[in-house]
């Protein structure tokens, strides 16, 4: 991650970060204003100071030169002439020379409509700007750079007039140098810079440590909540003073305490529940046995009963039945909440499942008179999982698609992935409400409690089915639309607890173009394994029931 990156990342999470960075950006934006302000103003003062000088030099000067050059004689050449008066101007002043030469150095210029004629000293440039605004009489300034003999440069002010003398044309000009005034204004600047730079880290030293005060408590109080949040029931914040913070960790801590009350309660009833249910399961196996014996010995001799009481004993056996599956199912589910269940693993071919599991079905389906078609590899699927438990998946999604499938063809397809394996049941029944996609995975929830259940389920097959989905690390999915049916889909990896994308080789959604029906495919037709499949074996379980 580069270093834009993490500023950008630290700005983003960092509360301390972007306090103190807002402070640093107003304090150099301040700093920064006031600094161009207060060098501007000291700058034009100084200007001003310098043209004040200038202006009240120009005037002496001129006199000084016009009584000169009427003193020298007029036989004189005009460059003998001009030098002798910027001798004069120079050895001469109302401070003495040595001021007179360190404020100023005076030029004087013979011009002729705009031609310089002679100058004083001699190749002395003179801006012609300037001299064309001297040339009409007016006494003028300008700040320009002047070259040094030696070759160096310097800026100064040059202000210049007009003279009153028998030398047509002749201009007197001073050339102020700003060195002086240049130096202040870089020490100026220099003293600034560096006083707005410790001004600023020591605003942004200030601000870091007042936001330490504020941000390390609440950064705190962030980590104790994830410790808390992780099962760490136990922390708490620490309680220093009376001030605002320390009543945040008075509350913290109180919410805290109350929810670890709480959590244990929770823990302690579903510990007492699942317990429950296990105990009362176990308990209710020896008393059933012995009931199912009498039932059995019962229906041995049904032949020698009377119809009535014929009658009983069937109806005493087939609930009995459904209480066996009901007692198996809250055992199996009650294994999942202990977090007990594990897998037998083993290689299997998947189709093997779907066959054993069509088989078990198959009764219902003919009952009901549903034509279910299968779309599988030809080739062997095959996959590492517990087969008792893919086959009992499997065997709940084909009962209660046949179940609601309103006697409409039930249609079952396998596909492979990179690294899973789908298989949707789909029929086109009674289908699913808005919102029912998670709620049939739920214990004894029923779409329409009213209506029949054909397949006499116990209200726990797709509950324990999407527990095994989740156990091999796979996902069970569904989706329905009112009349028109719904979709279960079953992906598990090839090894379980291998982790996939979450990406499905097969879509979850109900597909219109599976068969009507007026269109009719054997069921037994199309369960027929591929070549080289055994037939579906018989599964038992941990508690020695057919599953």
């Amino acid at each position: 991650m580069g270093v834009r990156q993490r500023l950008t990342e630290s700005w983003r999470t960092s509360l301390q970060v972007r306090v103190i960075g807002s402070i640093l950006a107003a304090s150099a934006a301040v700093v920064l204003i006031l600094g161009l302000a207060m060098v501007s103003i000291v700058a034009q003062r100084l200007v001003d100071a310098k043209l004040s000088i200038a202006t009240s030099e120009i005037d002496r000067a001129r006199a000084i030169v016009e009584q000169q050059v009427s003193a020298t004689d007029t036989s004189n050449s005009t460059q003998v002439r001009i030098n002798s008066a910027r001798a004069a101007l120079t050895n001469r002043g109302t401070g003495g020379a040595a001021d007179s030469v360190a404020v100023f150095e005076p030029v004087l210029v013979v011009a002729d409509n705009g031609n310089i004629l002679a100058t004083s000293p001699e190749a002395y440039r003179i801006p012609d700007r300037l001299r064309a605004f001297v040339s009409q009489g007016q006494i003028s300034y300008q700040y320009s750079t002047i070259d040094r003999a030696d070759g160096s440069i310097y800026k100064a002010l040059i202000i210049g007039t007009p003279t009153e003398s028998d030398i047509p044309g002749l201009q007197l000009y001073l050339v102020l140098p700003l060195e002086n005034e240049e130096a202040t204004l870089a020490l100026m600047r220099g003293l600034l810079s560096f006083g707005g730079v410790v001004l600023i880290v020591l605003l942004v030293g200030i601000a870091w440590l007042l936001t330490q005060q504020v941000t390390a408590p609440v950064r705190s109080a962030s980590r104790i909540a994830q410790r808390f949040a992780a099962g760490h029931l136990r922390e708490r914040m620490r309680i220093d003073g009376e001030d605002e913070m320390a009543r945040l960790a008075i509350s913290f801590n109180a919410m805290a305490e109350s929810l670890s009350k709480q959590i244990h309660q929770l823990e302690e009833y579903g510990n007492l529940q699942r317990q429950f249910t296990s105990d009362v399961s176990h308990e209710l196996r020896t008393p059933l046995t012995t009931v199912r014996m009498a039932a059995d010995m019962i229906a041995d001799r049904a032949d020698e009963l009377d119809p009535y009481t014929r009658r009983a004993a069937e109806l005493m056996v087939r609930e009995l039945d459904r209480f066996e599956s009901l007692l198996a199912d809250l055992l199996e589910i009650s294994r999942h909440d202990a977090g007990v269940a594990d897998l037998s693993e083993e290689r299997i071919d998947l189709r093997t499942c779907v066959a054993a599991a069509w088989q078990q079905v198959k009764h219902l389906a003919d009952e009901l008179g549903v034509d279910v078609t299968f779309d599988q590899p030809a080739d062997p699927v095959t996959v590492v999982g517990d087969a008792r438990r893919i086959e009992r998946i499997l065997r709940n999604l084909l009962a209660n698609a046949v179940d609601h499938s309103e006697g409409r063809p039930v249609m079952v397809r396998v596909a492979t992935g990179d690294d899973v394996v789908a298989v949707t049941v789909t029929d086109h029944g009674v289908g699913l409400k808005p919102g029912q996609e998670a709620l049939v995975f739920n214990r004894f929830w029923r779409a329409d409690p009213s209506r029949v259940r054909h397949s006499g389920g116990t209200g726990l097959g797709l509950a324990i089915s999407h527990e095994d989905a989740v156990l091999h690390g796979g996902a069970l999915e569904a989706v329905g639309e009112v009349g028109v049916g719904s979709c279960f889909r079953l992906t598990l990896p090839f090894t379980p607890g291998t982790t996939w994308n979450g990406e499905s080789p097969l879509p979850l959604a109900i597909d219109p173009g599976d068969p009507e029906p007026d269109q009719p495919v054997s069921p037994a037709a199309a369960a027929q394994p591929g070549p080289g499949v055994p037939a579906p074996p018989t599964i038992i379980d941990e508690e020695g029931e057919r599953s």
